[in-house]
């Protein structure tokens, strides 16, 4: 699908879009987090039909639903194709000693061999961590490797390892 971005000075980004059925949609983001859903005029492209607006919140459980739950689909589908992959959601509990520190502190890469592709959050999902991303209480860790990999991982995190 082919996404046209276009800088709105003082506003944001507005991001359009046509479906598989033809249908035209844009989004709108705002500065402030605001998210703009707008569905075009089929008659009129410069005409809309609809417009809803997310509030930042809104529009970060709505990013989670779409963009985890995908993520995670994929990954599952790989796994699946692939012999001895898994991937796993791994939460980082109240008590991990990782809490509120860097990911790069875990050196989990380094200590099991699984990698971790994404940081799924009340707020939405963070691709591709770099090693900068501060760990916060909640947050569930995307992990592919090995079986015993990824449960290397969840040992680190609840401070086992």
């Amino acid at each position: 699908m082919d996404v046209e971005r276009t800088e709105l000075p003082g506003i944001g980004v507005r991001f359009e879009f046509e479906t598989k059925r033809h249908v035209r949609l844009g989004i709108v983001a705002h500065r402030e987090g605001r998210r703009d859903f707008i569905i075009y005029d089929p008659d009129d492209p410069d005409s809309m039909l609809d417009c809803i607006v997310f509030s930042a919140d809104e529009s970060a459980a709505i990013g989670e639903l779409l963009g985890g739950a995908r993520i995670v689909e994929k990954l599952n589908r790989l796994h699946h194709e692939i012999d001895n992959l898994v991937s796993q959601q791994l939460k980082v509990g109240a008590t991990s000693p990782y809490a509120e520190r860097p990911l790069g502190d875990t050196r989990a890469r380094t200590r099991t061999g699984a990698s971790i592709v994404a940081i799924v959050r009340a707020d939405g999902v963070e691709t591709g961590p770099p090693p900068s991303a501060i760990l916060h209480v909640g947050d569930r860790l995307v992990t592919i490797g090995t079986q015993e990999a990824v449960e290397g991982v969840d040992k680190i995190l609840r401070g086992i390892e």
